[in-house]
């Protein structure tokens, strides 16, 4: 049979583009050869695409000699380590054309004296785009938005339900709207809290009793946000999420000032019947699961199953699917929580629809130890990816 392409594409330019490299190395290391053949795509920091024709020195790891495989440990940002930087490094440029492309051409990333062609000699060929993107214009739609344009499959969410799963003020009013359990929280806008400081943090004081969390509203792996135990706090946490987005979401800490809560996490994998993992927790090394504690430093610890009764790990998967299915997701969606230490209450926090992939992120680790090796999990979205777009090529689109 003939191999399925399948283009990974990472970087982008959102703050989480590192976090992205490192997802896309452990993609290339661990999909199967066999069954694939992998066009790996780039985006830099500043927005060009980039890919490599040489593929196979990609998948080996190394990049200044053919015969020898690197051995060192993956490094987000080194050519010389991490697969996708040297895509990044040394590639060449390309482009996604925004229309209809025809199936079965079979071109190389940028043949540009193949018989049938795309709009550009520099443009991709792909059976399926597995877009290992985090953050903005990766995460929000933007990208799928692209894809659905030029009509490639692609891996995960679609347009509705990758912008509703990364705003988290729609995202949460979507949950509510089910009818699932959310913690206390307002937003505000930048506008606002430049214009009227004082006015602004009075009405989130009428609301909310701290210690509260600041986040930008279109923002992942918790950059940008802060913890503000008092109104001393308030204003700077404000002032850095403000840096990152237009709305602010402000949420009521859970448990209150002396319990922390704690934070569960449950994998779901599937399309119109998606499943859910078995639940894990994390304890932060820092006062919360922030961008140093998830990425930087090696003190947390994941906790695989969490330590749940049975009806609470039913409840979390039950709790999962609801929020999943709320967002409209597709594909893949790691869905948190934060759990009362005193009431053992469980409050759906948020959802990612495209979370940390690497072989030790916590949604392929769920998978995991829920029976779903990580080569089956990358061969398993696959699937889904095609499925779902095969399912809206029964879409009619005129009279």
């Amino acid at each position: 049979m003939k191999k399925l392409r399948v283009g990974i594409l990472f970087g982008g330019r959102s703050g989480e583009h590192e976090v992205s490299l490192l997802s896309a190395a452990s993609v290339f290391k661990a999909i199967d050869q066999n069954k694939y053949e992998v066009v790996p795509i780039g985006i830099t920091k500043d927005g060009r695409w980039l890919t490599s024709a040489d593929a196979e020195l990609l998948l080996a790891g190394n990049f200044a000699d053919k015969n020898v495989r690197a051995t060192q440990a993956l490094r987000a940002g080194d050519p010389e380590a991490t697969p996708a930087a040297a895509v990044l490094h040394n590639g060449e440029a390309v482009v996604v054309p925004p229309e209809p492309h025809k199936a079965g051409t079979g071109l190389t990333p940028f043949q540009s004296d193949a018989p049938t062609r795309r709009a550009s000699d520099r443009a991709i060929n792909v059976d399926i785009i597995f877009p290992v993107l985090h953050g903005t214009f990766g995460e929000d739609g933007t990208i799928q938005g692209l894809l659905e344009l030029a009509d490639i499959p692609y891996v995960g969410a679609g347009v509705l339900g990758s912008a509703a799963g990364m705003d988290k003020d729609i995202m949460k009013a979507l949950f509510r709207a089910a009818g699932l359990a959310i913690v206390k929280h307002v937003t505000i806008l930048r506008g606002d809290w430049e214009s009227q400081p004082k006015k602004a943090q009075k009405f989130v004081e009428s609301k909310l009793k701290y210690p509260v969390f600041v986040k930008p509203a279109n923002l992942g792996s918790s950059v940008g946000i802060s913890k503000a135990r008092d109104r001393k706090e308030l204003g700077p946490a404000i002032d850095e999420a403000a840096k990152f987005d237009r709305k602010i979401v402000i949420e009521e800490g859970v448990g209150g000032k002396k319990n922390k809560a704690r934070e569960i996490e449950c994998s779901v994998l599937g399309n119109d019947k998606p499943l859910a993992s078995v639940p894990g927790e994390i304890v932060p090394s820092a006062e919360f699961y922030d961008y140093t504690a998830k990425y930087l430093d090696e003190g947390s610890q994941l906790i695989i199953p969490a330590k749940l009764s049975k009806p609470e790990t039913k409840e979390v998967q039950e709790l999962a699917i609801a929020g999943f299915r709320a967002v409209d997701c597709s594909g893949l969606g790691r869905v948190d929580f934060l759990m009362d230490p005193k009431s053992r209450k469980i409050y759906l926090n948020e959802i990612n629809t495209m979370p940390g992939f690497t072989s030790i992120s916590m949604y392929p680790k769920l998978w995991a130890a829920s029976g779903v090796s990580y080569p089956e999990l990358i061969g398993r979205l696959i699937e889904l990816g095609l499925e779902r777009h095969a399912e809206k090529k029964r879409n009619q689109y005129g009279r």
